[in-house]
């Protein structure tokens, strides 16, 4: 497939040396089993070395700029900056879509799974620029795409405790408290990725992913409200 990442880059405002590592952040997995002949290698452990810089950078910022929060504030904010809705979001602004390689398969699906793909592959590119260049220029990437944004929702009080105000909602609407069950995990034990479900009573009403239980927990609350409409 012939995909033009200089459009990417150009978006990013990223010049990148190895327009190789540029590529393969881009690569899913199924795109490789599909193109058994490529030479390209799928974008999993730049998204694994990603996440790590991702939290950092973000656990960095909002440490310094709220010396006041308690952690489990400050672990809120963090789950609601680094979670796959918020990430899908700004892949999406960044035209991400656009220049994923994926098998025809995930190509046609535009959902939740594509969400998850895009969320990841945002990781990947965070990964990407920490190699390609260095910890401060991936620094940069993410204060221009995701901290100026967060300092604004944190601002006007957007951030919310998903669980929270979930198990709120819940209890208003129905009298029952929310519980959460692990669907599956998957991965190896360095990288593993959890599926829960959030349920109300015996009814599951949505599920969500993450690369711990809790923050599945907290997109599984995400969705449940979006599908509830129960958001603000």
């Amino acid at each position: 497939m012939d995909i033009n990442f200089s459009r990417f880059e150009e978006k990013a405002s990223v010049a990148f040396k190895d327009k190789g590592l540029l590529k393969q952040a881009f690569t899913h997995r199924s795109y490789i089993n599909e193109n058994k002949n490529t030479r390209l290698e799928h974008n999993e452990r730049l998204e694994f070395l990603g996440d790590a810089v991702l939290e950092l950078v973000v656990t960095d910022f909002l440490y310094k700029k709220y010396g006041d929060k308690p952690e489990g504030e400050l672990t809120t904010y963090r789950s609601a900056l680094v979670n796959a809705i918020t990430l899908a979001e700004v892949a999406s602004n960044l035209s991400m879509n656009d220049f994923l390689l994926l098998s025809k398969g995930e190509s046609k699906d535009t959902g939740r799974a594509r969400q998850y793909i895009l969320a990841n592959t945002f990781e990947a590119v965070v990964g990407a620029i920490y190699l390609d260049q260095d910890y401060e220029t991936a620094k940069t990437f993410i204060e221009r795409n995701i901290l100026v944004f967060a300092d604004k929702m944190i601002a006007r009080g957007n951030l919310v405790d998903a669980k929270s105000l979930f198990q709120e909602k819940a209890q208003e609407k129905s009298g029952i408290t929310p519980s959460y069950k692990l669907v599956r995990e998957s991965g190896p034990d360095h990288d593993k990725s959890f599926t829960v479900g959030v349920l109300i009573g015996k009814d599951q009403i949505a599920v969500g992913e993450g690369k711990s239980k809790q923050e599945a927990e907290q997109n599984a609350a995400l969705r449940a409200l979006e599908l509830k409409g129960w958001s603000s």
